[in-house]
């Protein structure tokens, strides 16, 4: 795991504002840096390197190729990495002085070299970033993912493109605008994240995941992203695989045995391990007691020749603590497990660092718990697999059950019908309270407001899933001058509400909610994550699994479950979803109320003039009363001011 910046124009030779540039990147890549340049050609990498395989200066980076063509700078880790390198000796293709070393990097490198990019790209099973460079092209190719693991920003600072894992590293770049984009703010406000292709900053963008942005000489300067399959002078942005595609693809061709779909699942995740549990390092494992944690560890023992190292943190506060659970299961496998306890002001000691860790406003709560569990193995690992990707795949949050179910009960009643009761959903919120006082304060009368607005307004599955991942939704953005964020993704010939909510999902919250979660949190102490739930070739079983045989009575993630009882007694798991959080909003009334007081206030909202200052204040007041209960709509406008104060000295106009 590693970080990476380039650029590619004038400054391209500037090889000590490469090492800047990376220098800014150390935390990814303690153990070793890198420059390559070449002035004439206008293009310059850079590299840290966090050692995983191979330790030797046999990996260091930027890489050439044996024949000199290609220049690599690599992000990531290729788990098939020595069977690619077999069948690179089988057809002759091995470098012919001899491999260097045993690093996937130069594997990468020479089977671009044999097959091609797009072909080596079809073999690879991996997470990864790269930057690659022909010579004898003079074309420089930005490569991502499938599903997003690893990021990569780009974007033009005069003629000059600039790329990095980082935002951090584009801001050592001179000329940085630093122009906040009111449309990646009004993004985060109603999802807590800010999508691909945004970043914070307009001009700036993240590749998408699954793709290749190919650029000459001289391309025109972007001042938009482009869409994948577009071209313009100089550049093109193409997909190299489809997660769409895939999921059609297993919708034509479904297993239609449930145990047969049991054991296929279950053998495509222990090859995932098997191959992701591979290292010169130590490697563990975060385990929370959850299904998908609990899956992971299970069969990481099972293929493990040693006791499993596993990692799991908790809490004090009543509801959060998961931390018996997670000790119950490590004891039952066996693992070696390492169990620590956070107060609420270690907790909270974490907040004034977010804005660096994460370079741009984020705020999905559970990445202070991630940071923390992460900080916590770095101790003795420096790699740790994660249950990441097993919600989006196989239906395990509550909208995949709820949403449908909503949708399935709405959609016989004529839309006519339904809009009659849409001046119900516009009535004071105080109202409302009247109708709850007897039940649970604060919580009540903020889901019937929305339950009416959702039953009068909706007009498809699209709705319902936009009802429940837009924290204003029914209300006008709170940013001014923007829009909200369109709901993509949803849109898939014979796929259920639940599997087009699902792909939304895969599309959209995975890569930048949890995975760009767990990336910055635990780079941000020199760990690697890997995600075996995400193994495209797992992704492709998972496909072929019907609904019926992932969601059913109320539960999702079914094959999961069914393979976790194998492995696990059910009394240790089968208990309500518990995500991985805190009580921030408990803490907005509590010991951070001067804090929300501050960043909140009418004053600096109006005097910033990017929020619309009622909107804010009437949810931020219902909040503290204790009548609406809008954590996860004033987050992500806390995490946005507590960003700004900490780049206030670089930051210039909201665009």
């Amino acid at each position: 795991m590693c970080g990476i910046a380039g650029i590619f124009g004038r400054k391209g030779g500037d090889e000590d504002l490469l090492r800047q540039m990376s220098d800014a990147l150390h935390h990814r890549g303690p153990d070793a840096g890198g420059v390559w340049s070449d002035g004439e050609a206008g293009i310059g990498l850079s590299h840290r390197r966090l050692a995983i395989v191979d330790l030797t200066p046999g990996g260091a980076q930027p890489m050439t190729s044996d024949s000199g063509r290609f220049v690599l700078c690599f992000n990531g880790e290729i788990y098939n990495h020595r069977q690619l390198r077999a069948e690179l000796e089988g057809v002759g293709a091995a470098p012919a002085g001899g491999w260097r070393g045993h690093s996937d990097t130069e594997t990468l490198l020479e089977g671009i070299a044999q097959w091609g990019l797009e072909a080596m790209l079809a073999r690879a099973v991996g997470m990864f970033a790269f930057a690659l460079w022909d010579r004898q092209q003079r074309r420089l190719f930005l490569v991502r993912d499938r599903f997003g693991e690893k990021p990569l920003y780009y974007g033009w600072i005069g003629r000059d493109l600039v790329f990095a894992s980082e935002l951090k590293a584009l801001r050592r770049m001179p000329g940085f605008a630093a122009e906040i984009d009111r449309e990646a703010v009004a993004a985060l406000a109603a999802r807590t994240y800010i999508p691909a292709p945004l970043s914070i900053y307009r001009g700036i963008f993240k590749l998408p995941p699954a793709t290749i942005l190919s650029v000459e000489a001289g391309a025109d300067p972007l001042t938009a992203p482009p869409r994948t399959g577009e071209a313009g002078r100089g550049l093109r942005l193409s997909s190299y695989w489809s997660y769409r595609d895939v999921v059609a693809e297993g919708l034509a061709d479904p297993i239609t045995d449930r145990e047969e779909a049991i054991d296929t699942v279950e053998e495509a995740l222990r090859q995932a391990i098997s191959d992701q549990a591979v290292a010169d390092v130590p490697v563990g494992a975060f385990l929370s007691g959850g299904f998908d944690s609990s899956t992971v560890t299970a069969l990481y023992q099972q293929v493990s020749g040693a006791r499993v190292k596993t990692y799991s943190i908790g809490f004090t506060e009543a509801g959060f603590d998961e931390a018996p659970h997670a000790r119950a299961v490590a004891a039952h496998l066996g693992t070696e497990h390492h169990e620590m306890y956070v107060s609420p002001a270690e907790a909270q000691a974490v907040l004034p660092n977010l804005a660096t860790i994460y370079d741009e406003p984020f705020a999905d709560s559970s990445q202070i718990p991630t940071y923390l569990v992460s900080r916590f193995a770095r101790s003795d690992v420096t790699v740790a697999l994660t249950g990441d990707g097993g919600d989006e795949l196989f239906g395990g949050y509550n909208r995949h059950i709820i949403g449908p179910e909503l949708w399935r009960r709405l959609a016989p009643i004529p839309s006519g019908v339904r809009a009659l009761g849409r001046p119900l959903g516009h009535l004071p919120q105080r109202w409302f309270e009247l109708l709850v006082r007897s039940g649970p304060k604060g919580s009540g009368a903020a889901r019937i407001a929305k339950g009416l607005k959702v039953a009068t307004t909706a007009s498809g599955p699209q709705d319902i899933y936009a009802s429940f991942i837009d924290e204003w939704a029914f209300e006008a953005n709170p940013v001014l001058g923007a829009a909200a964020p369109r709901t993509e993704g949803l849109a898939l010939a014979g796929a259920s509400p639940a599997e087009l909510m699902m792909l939304g999902d895969a599309l959209g919250y995975l890569p930048d909610d949890i995975l760009c979660k767990v990336d910055r949190a635990s780079m941000a102490v020199s760990l690697e994550t890997r995600v075996p739930f995400l193994d495209h070739r797992l992704a492709a079983v998972a496909a072929r699994v019907p609904l019926a045989m992932k969601i059913a009575d109320g539960r999702g993630k079914l094959p999961i479950r069914a393979i976790l009882d194998r492995h696990v007694p059910r009394a240790l798991t089968d208990r309500p979803k518990a995500g991985f959080g805190i009580p921030v909003g408990e803490w907005m009334r509590g010991p951070l109320r001067a804090w929300a007081d501050d960043l909140l206030s009418e004053d600096r909202l109006r005097r910033e003039g990017l929020f619309n200052v009622k909107a804010v204040r009437r949810r931020y007041l219902a909040h503290q009363a204790g009548t609406r209960d809008s954590t996860s709509a004033l987050w992500p406008i806390l995490m946005f001011e507590s960003w700004r104060d900490a780049q206030k000295d670089t930051l210039g106009a909201a665009a």
